[in-house]
């Protein structure tokens, strides 16, 4: 059995210290201390940039370390991404470049590390114009959810290399029923049925030889309490092989072109059938999303326009936090049924909100007035929406 597992390092760059800290105790550096006992064991990393600089800030440069020594040993592939995480296809190319290329520049400065063959966009929300800025941008390959292969789950031979046939960028995909488990206990069952499968059992999903998963790293953790150790466990296993994305892709044969979907790494077969790729970030449906948008619009329009400012730093810095996907996942009030409630934190949403107002509060021309008053008034809107409808609808709600 091949397993091809990438993990997804990511938290708010305005996340509370303490939330930071417990996501590494919990798992990132389980993670790193896993691959340090076995050397055989290959995986491929997203590790956002925002969190790379919390973790200079917070004190974990002996973590930063010991994922450089892993790069060094060739367990551990990175990938780039926006380093703020937003969601690539609703924000301005112009503004997708430049977060790429400033993960490109953390990557290099606290990793060593070149520019990455391969891609992850935040939250897998691919569009085809994304698609074709990131093989501009130099990418080789990217790495989807299975439901963009044609809009439908359990499509995907995973033991194929893809391609897309339009721009030529190699695409890998997740299995998402693997992914939305406990992996470790996944696998384990897998292989006994793939034993039993060898002696004349037929078994259809034990019957690939590839297992492609992709996951938040907190997954290891902080997300499932693994009192018996199974994912210490499974990284012994004689019968279990691992490869980073990059060597299995040179490493398959069969290759086959596809024209991936506009979609996200939750998407669901109504929704892509709806063309509603993002419906968890923008939903037209969604009142206070569409008031958020009509903010973000606002501020990132009235930010690029003074670049001269003298304050454009900090508005600039107020900027990229506010359009982290968070602050719009948040409003989703989306029931996952996974490792948690529903997508919905007034708080969260606030924090968000707050970070693009400080943006443009922050800018010293006095030609931003009128903007500054219309951002004003649509932040005091939003906020109303938001506490209104948690104390009317969600709060002490079963």
């Amino acid at each position: 059995m091949l397993w091809i597992n990438f993990l997804h390092f990511y938290q708010p760059a305005n996340a509370d210290a303490h939330i930071i800290k417990e996501a590494t105790e919990e798992s990132y550096l389980r993670i790193a201390r896993a691959l340090e006992e076995n050397p055989d064991v290959r995986f491929t990393l997203n590790i956002t940039g925002c969190l790379v600089l919390r973790w200079e800030d917070l004190g974990y440069g002996g973590l930063i370390e010991k994922i450089k020594k892993l790069i060094k040993r060739k367990q551990v592939e990175l990938v780039g991404t926006a380093a703020y995480h937003p969601i690539l296809p609703l924000i301005p190319e112009k503004e997708a470049v430049t977060q790429i290329k400033e993960q490109e520049k953390i990557l290099k400065k606290y990793f060593g590390a070149e520019r990455p063959d391969g891609f992850f966009l935040p939250e897998m929300a691919y569009s085809p114009k994304t698609g074709r800025l990131i093989k501009k941008m130099g990418y080789k390959w990217i790495i989807l959810d299975e439901i963009a292969y044609n809009g439908k789950l359990k499509q995907v031979d995973f033991n194929k290399q893809y391609y897309d046939k339009t721009i030529g960028l190699k695409i890998v995909f997740r299995s998402r029923e693997l992914s939305k488990s406990y992996v470790p206990d996944k696998l384990r069952e897998l292989i006994k049925r793939q034993n039993k499968a060898r002696r004349g059992k037929t078994d259809s999903l034990a019957g690939n030889s590839v297992f492609l998963t992709a996951t938040d790293a907190e997954l290891y953790g902080l997300r499932h309490i693994d009192h018996t150790a199974e994912f210490e466990k499974l990284l012994k296993r004689q019968d279990l092989k691992t490869q980073t994305i990059s060597e299995f892709l040179k490493n398959a044969s069969d290759r086959a072109a596809v024209r991936p979907l506009a979609s996200n790494w939750e998407s669901n077969e109504k929704e892509l059938k709806n063309r509603l790729p993002y419906a968890l970030w923008r939903d037209k449906k969604n009142k206070i999303q569409q008031k958020l948008w009509r903010l973000t619009d606002l501020v990132y329009k009235t930010v690029e326009k003074n670049k001269k400012d003298k304050n454009y730093y900090w508005a600039r810095w107020h900027l990229v936090r506010g359009l982290a996907s968070c602050t719009y996942w948040w409003a989703s009030a989306k029931d996952f049924r996974l490792f948690g409630p529903i997508s919905w934190s007034p708080d969260e949403i606030e924090r968000g909100v707050n970070e693009l107002i400080r943006s443009i509060r922050a800018l010293e021309n006095e030609k931003t007035r009128k903007d500054k008053i219309k951002a004003e008034k649509l932040y005091i809107k939003i906020k109303q929406m938001i506490w209104h409808k948690h104390w009317s609808y969600y709060w002490k709600k079963k």
